[in-house]
């Protein structure tokens, strides 16, 4: 009797598990492609550097201060396409500059290896349905030292100092780094640990996002572009 009641619990946790993988998806999935709608409105629109970094500042408060309180609601959907809208206008000055220096197979090969990094290891995650929840900590140490070696770089290109290939070996250990939080918070999905489909899907876009960007700058360094 107690293995049965046992064995129903566990098939409806892996029920909600599904569910809500499935629902993080779907929200990623068209997310991802409104994003790529505002990159390319930003693009046309000619956005400069200065309106990028203003998008990102935006689209940083709704994610810090508007999101946990919607998160629960009907209007979190909305946040999240706002908060990844701007995101994506940010991109376009970026990718405008690769594309008028004639380097738009850079974004392109950035774009198709983000694509099979994250599918790769989201599948292996659900085959597997291994528990990488014992990465939090490394990942979040992780995630304070890039920071602080980040700031340490625009502090010295402020001052005049400018360190390419730390700049290109800090992009690939961001692009390391995201892929652990791929894998960490695919499986906390799977294994019930994110029940919420509007937080997990902010969760894999800032993935995806972070391991574009690093990727970008490692294949357009590779390219003295």
């Amino acid at each position: 009797m107690r293995q049965e009641v046992y064995t129903q619990s566990g098939a409806l946790d892996r029920s909600e598990s599904t569910k809500v993988l499935r629902n993080t998806y779907a929200l990623l999935a068209m997310t991802v492609l409104f994003s790529a709608v505002t990159a390319g409105v930003a693009m046309a629109i000619g956005m400069g550097r200065g309106m990028g970094i203003i998008c990102s500042i935006a689209a940083i408060v709704l994610v810090w201060f508007v999101l946990p309180r919607t998160a629960n609601s009907a209007a979190g959907i909305g946040v999240v396409f706002a908060f990844t809208g701007l995101l994506g206008a940010s991109l376009g000055p970026m990718l405008s500059y690769y594309v008028a220096a004639g380097s738009g197979q850079i974004v392109m090969q950035a774009l198709g290896t983000t694509a099979l990094i994250f599918f790769a290891l989201s599948a292996y995650v659900l085959t597997t349905r291994k528990d990488f929840s014992f990465m939090g900590g490394f990942l979040f140490v992780g995630l304070i030292a890039v920071l602080v070696c980040a700031l340490g770089l625009m502090i010295a290109s402020f001052f005049g100092v400018h360190l390419p290939l730390a700049s290109v070996a800090l992009s690939g250990v961001i692009a390391l780094l995201f892929s652990g939080f791929i894998l960490y918070d695919t499986s906390r999905i799977v294994n019930g640990g994110e029940t919420n489909y509007i937080m997990a899907t902010t969760s894999l876009y800032l993935n995806i996002l972070n391991l574009f960007t690093s990727l970008l700058h490692i294949f357009g360094f590779a390219s003295d572009d």
